[in-house]
């Protein structure tokens, strides 16, 4: 889609980019933004990680589609929705657990019969660790539990949105 002063709108959920000078980001309110950066700093990406896209294998096509081994990827796990606010039905945990057993470890019983409390940051990093990813940094701050300093749409219902980026700098 062309945007009014010439530049190009991306949707999707995930932009890897080889190119010095091109930023790739992603905006987020309580999913997890997910950036990744080549140790030869040849390629980064941003990724926008909700449930539905970590349990759709976001990650992992990311990091297939970044074209370096996994292990040469430097990987930043942002702010996202706490393992203490996270409420889901029975159906998310099952999505999860019907692909991976272990995923079961991200989810407990909620607050409410039926409900499970699920641990993103813990479902990213099972993810990328299986994808073999080595390098992982995980912020571990709540976007809900700190509204001094995080957006939270699942607290506020209407809120603005944060933003990750990252980009490979332009050699001189």
């Amino acid at each position: 889609m062309n945007h009014p002063l010439g530049a190009t709108e991306i949707r999707g959920d995930a932009i890897v980019s080889h190119t010095p000078g091109l930023v790739c980001g992603v905006k987020i309110a309580d999913c997890m933004p997910v950036l990744f950066a080549s140790v030869d700093g040849d390629v980064v990406a941003a990724v926008h990680a909700g449930w539905r896209g970590l349990n759709n294998g976001v990650l992992e096509n990311t990091i297939a589609a970044c074209g370096v081994a996994p292990e040469k990827l430097n990987s930043w796990c942002g702010p996202c929705i706490g393992p203490l606010q996270f409420e889901v039905g029975e159906e998310v945990r099952d999505a999860f657990v019907a692909s991976d057993a272990v995923a079961a470890k991200a989810f407990v019983s909620g607050k409410t019969p039926c409900k499970f409390l699920c641990d993103l940051p813990m479902l990213a990093m099972q993810r990328l660790q299986r994808a073999g990813v080595t390098r992982i940094a995980m912020s571990h701050r709540c976007t809900v539990s700190e509204p001094d300093v995080f957006f939270s749409h699942r607290r506020d219902k209407v809120s603005g949105r944060m933003a990750a980026f990252v980009w490979i700098e332009k050699s001189i």
